[in-house]
Formats: structure tokens, C-alpha cells, sequence
């Protein structure tokens, strides 16, 4: 059926029926100009908790290969006992990437004793942490889910076994955003030499918003690469050209488009970061007795004492999340015990063990420790058996990692591995349950936080994962 169009007798009639389609241009045209001149909405503006959690930042330190428990935080004299014979028949077979789980049992050759008014037992390797027990809650059942080094790392920064999903960083800050307006709200301080094996999924935003992802930053007086201004480009025309694009974007913004949205924002952190960041990383600022606390005058502890004092430094402004790694590539040197555990964590105890004392004390004496959890954590720990006679193979069933700070009752251990040293028998861990307490502690519920990807509400800790409640003050 032909619709009736309604034919103008005069020209009045005419003027009249043209108006209201001229009228609807304008309107179109009016809206446009106010969502033009409409702000852009920071992804990154801070959000509020689903309650109060009373951890404000984390700093979240990543030993990369597998410290071993029985030689820093777990004795297991049973093994001296058994020394050169294989685990009893009625634990199990443990297989590992390496061996068959039938090798001779190795005791350590560590001298453990206990420390603080807890009474926790730390081992020669690490002196200076020992003085900080009180404060540090000991989860000594963890568990993983591979006894490979890229997967279970990606599980320990994912929640899952395989690359592509956001990193517990991502999740924290599109959880609550940030604090800090100048810098990023999430860094990321791998070593020098290179990154660990598993590479930038360890910090991707996966199918979160892109401005959710980490930033790699590096010490020194450019920490972010492409940062710096081209030379001969002052601050004024440098806010000029940023002004520019800005507006230029926000001509095209669609508001459901996030990707352009976390472009934008993107680059007004990128021009508020060229005056913020290089004050943040000037080390100069610092005290020489607080340098030389972290260990910045040593060469065994500089590396990883600078890295460790930038983290407070950008927890102090406002930076969210902090992931500092000590290891790194297949490479590189690492906490990958296999040839000889003894000198292998003398040597890394011995980069990490004073910087990550000063911290704990820096943020206490400061009054931040309060509201800032430290973590410290790997991919899964060492068995109790050889590998080679002196070395030992990746044991995902059960080691140690710890918590301090940011609501964490310390001076405990939670949770125990068997007799040997080999599987988590009390109160057992898993990194959802890992994770999801670290959530709980910054006021975040991981059952409600969730993000629709592929028609499914996604989460950190997937289907599983309960808040650890002993470790709660």
C-alpha cells in the first residue's frame, strides 16, 4: 500500500511541512555540538570498593623460577632422616617436569632458627626479613596447577594456566581505578636484562580495557620508553598538540567505544607523566640513609633495592598496583634451583633478602604499610627430592608464599605441607583462593567483580576461590 505524503496547497502549507524536518536538523546538529564539547570520561577516575578493604596499593613482588620453602621458610628435619632414599610409597608418586618423583630426598643445608615474637622460623639465607616476621603472614599450603614455568606463572598473574586473560593488576585497577592522575595506575618493573618467561601476558589487560594493562617502567631518568618529548618541542606546543588530537578524538567519540576512550586518556597521562614521572623515579630525593637501607650502595642488592624503593616511591604517588620481579628469562638469572640449590638461592637471597626488609620498614616508619599489601610470591616451590644430587625439580603440590601489610594479620603461618616437604596437607591454598584474598583486602568481592566477555561474566579467580580469613587482622 502507497503511504499518503501530504501535498502542500500553498506556500504556507509548504514553509510549515519543511519546518519540522529543518527543525529536527538543528536539533541533530545541536546535540552533536554538545557531545563534541562533552569531557572525556576517565577509565582510570577512581571507583569505590564494594566495601571498605584496607589496603589502598599493592606492591606485588614475583621471584621468577621457584624459591624453595624447605631452604627459606619451612624446615622439615623428617628429611635429614630419610637423606638419599626415595619419598615413603604411602605419600604418592609426584612426578615433576623433570623427574619422576623417585629421586633420593635431599635435607637442606640451611641453618633455620625463630625469629620475632611469632616465633617464625626464616633461615640463614634471609637475616635482614627475619627481623620483619611479626608483620608477615606465612600461606605455607599453596598450590598450583603445572609444574611448567610459563603456565604456571600465567596462572599466578591470571587465574588460569593459558596466556590471554587479564593480569591480577588489570583486574585491580579496573576494580578501583586510581589514585593518581600523573602517573600510571599500574607499573611494571621487570629486570634490567630482560622480562620473565611468559613475557607481557604476565601484565596484559586481556579482554579488559586496554587502559587497564601495565606499564613497563625502568629505572633511570626516562623510565618510559617514547615518553620523553622529541627535542626542540616545548612544554606549550607540546599542550598544544595534545589539545589538538584530543579534540580532534572527541569529534568521533562514541561513547561505547572504549578503545578510543582509553586512547584519549592515554594521552593526557602520556603529557602529565613527561612532569610527573621523572620526579618520581629521582632517587636523589631520597635520604642517603634510606639508599643505603635498600641497598643501593651494594652491587649484589642495587639492582633490585632500586626497583624496590621506586615501588614505594610511586605507592607514596598514588600508583595502584606495582609488580616487581626478581628473575627473569630462561636466560637469565633466575630462582630456578635444578644444578645446585645451595649457591643458586645464595645468590638470589642474596639480591632480594636486605631491599625487601627495607621496604617493610620504609613503609612502616612512613605509616603506609597500613594501607599498602606486599606480596611476595612465585609460580609453585621445590621438591624435597634431588635432582642430580644437589639441585631440585619444580614442585607445584605445595610451598610457601607470604603477605604483609594492607589488613594482614602478621606474625603466622597458615596452613602446612606433609612431613617431607612435598604436598599441602592443612588449610590448602589455591591461587584462586590466593587471589581472591588479596581482592577481599582491597575491598573488593571476587565474586562480583566480573567483566561480560563472550556472553560470560568473567573473573579473576574464575568458578572457584575463597578469601583465606585466618590472614585478616
Amino acid at each position: 500500500m502507497t503511504p499518503h505524503i501530504p501535498v502542500a496547497k500553498n506556500r504556507r502549507d509548504f514553509l510549515f511541512q519543511a519546518g519540522g524536518g529543518l527543525g529536527g536538523l538543528a536539533l541533530a546538529a545541536m546535540l552533536q555540538q554538545e557531545a563534541s564539547a562533552a569531557p572525556t570520561v576517565n577509565p582510570l577516575a577512581p571507583k569505590k570498593p564494594h566495601f571498605d578493604g584496607k589496603a589502598k596499593s599493592v606492591i606485588f613482588m614475583f621471584m621468577v623460577g621457584g624459591p624453595s620453602p624447605l631452604d627459606l621458610f619451612d624446615p622439615k628435619p623428617e628429611l635429614e632422616k630419610w637423606r638419599g632414599k626415595p619419598l615413603p610409597e604411602s605419600l604418592g608418586k609426584f612426578p615433576s617436569q623433570f623427574t619422576k618423583g623417585d629421586s633420593g630426598l635431599l635435607p637442606t643445608a640451611r641453618k633455620f632458627q625463630k625469629h620475632g615474637k611469632s616465633g617464625q622460623w626464616v633461615s640463614d639465607l634471609m637475616p635482614n626479613l627475619a627481623t620483619c616476621v611479626d608483620d608477615i603472614a606465612f600461606l605455607k599450603s599453596c598450590f598450583c596447577n603445572s609444574s611448567i614455568h610459563a603456565p604456571a606463572i600465567y596462572e599466578l598473574h591470571t587465574g588460569r594456566t593459558l596466556m590471554g586473560h587479564p593480569s591480577l593488576g588489570s583486574w585491580v585497577t579496573y576494580g578501583l581505578g586510581s589514585v593518581s592522575e600523573n602517573l600510571p595506575a599500574y607499573c611494571v618493573m621487570p629486570q634490567p636484562e630482560g622480562v620473565p618467561e611468559g613475557g607481557a601476558p604476565c601484565w596484559s589487560a586481556g579482554y579488559l580495557p586496554t587502559v587497564n594493562q601495565g606499564t613497563l617502567f625502568r629505572k633511570g631518568a626516562n623510565p618510559i620508553i617514547n615518553l620523553k618529548p622529541p627535542r626542540g618541542v616545548g612544554d606549550e606546543q607540546q599542550r598544544r598538540t595534545f589539545d589538538l588530537v584530543k579534540k580532534l578524538n572527541d569529534q568521533q567519540l562514541d561513547p561505547t567505544d572504549s578503545e578510543l576512550s582509553a586512547r584519549i586518556s592515554s594521552y593526557e597521562l602520556a603529557f602529565r607523566m613527561q612532569q610527573a614521572a621523572p620526579e618520581a623515579v629521582d632517587l636523589t630525593r631520597e635520604q642517603e640513609t634510606t639508599r643505603e637501607a635498600y641497598g643501593l650502595n651494594r652491587k649484589e642488592t642495587a639492582d633490585f633495592g632500586t626497583r624496590l624503593l621506586l615501588a614505594r616511591r610511586l605507592v607514596e604517588r598514588g600508583v595502584r598496583f606495582v609488580q616487581v620481579y626478581s628473575g627473569g628469562g630462561p636466560l637469565i638469572t633466575q630462582w630456578d634451583a635444578h644444578d645446585d640449590i645451595k649457591s643458586n638461592h645464595e645468590t638470589m637471597c642474596g639480591h632480594v633478602d636486605q631491599p625487601i626488609a627495607a621496604l617493610l620498614k620504609d613503609l612502616k616508619q612512613r605509616g603506609m604499610l597500613d594501607e599498602t599489601l606486599v606480596v611476595w610470591c612465585s609460580e609453585f616451590g621445590r621438591t624435597p627430592f634431588s635432582q642430580g644430587g644437589r639441585g631440585r625439580d619444580h614442585n607445584p603440590y605445595g610451598y610457601t608464599m607470604w603477605m604483609a601489610g594492607g589488613g594482614v594479620k602478621g606474625g603466622q603461618s597458615i596452613g602446612a605441607l606433609d612431613d617431607f616437604g612435598m604436598k599441602a596437607v592443612k588449610h590448602r591454598t589455591s591461587v584462586n583462593d590466593f587471589h581472591a584474598t588479596i581482592l577481599h583486602l582491597l575491598g573488593l568481592n571476587h565474586e562480583k567483580l566480573t567483566f561480560r566477555h563472550n556472553g560470560r561474566d568473567e573473573r579473576l579467580t574464575d568458578v572457584a576461590g575463597e578469601v583465606v580469613e585466618e590472614i585478616l587482622a
